[in-house]
């Protein structure tokens, strides 16, 4: 297996290096270009405030779009929710890199 590669992405003008496996570097920037649209709909509507705050209600919109359009809204699927355990981690720790802890 190779090694992940850094790669830079900005997500609400801030700038993250995140590992990323080789192959796989656009659908991270693209991932992250949609967690900074999820983000400014958020910071633009007025109602959450703080940029730990918005990336958890971006993260949750982001995780409730995807189990509606897998039709999963009846049943928990335990992989999905293992993978949302592991986004909700990965967070987390790029937080805390910034110099920002997260309380949920």
């Amino acid at each position: 297996m190779h090694d992940p590669i850094e790669q830079k992405v900005v997500i609400l003008g801030k700038e993250f290096l995140v590992g990323c496996p080789p192959g796989k570097k656009e659908a991270l920037h693209e991932s992250a270009r949609m967690l900074d649209r999820k983000m400014r709909e958020i910071k633009d509507s007025g109602k959450v405030i703080g940029s730990e705050r918005i990336a958890v209600m971006a993260a949750l919109n982001i995780a409730h779009e995807l189990i509606e359009e897998r039709g999963l809204e009846n049943g928990y699927n335990r992989d999905l929710g293992e993978r949302l355990r592991v986004m909700q981690d990965k967070i987390e720790t790029a937080l805390q890199k910034e110099g920002h802890q997260i309380e949920l």
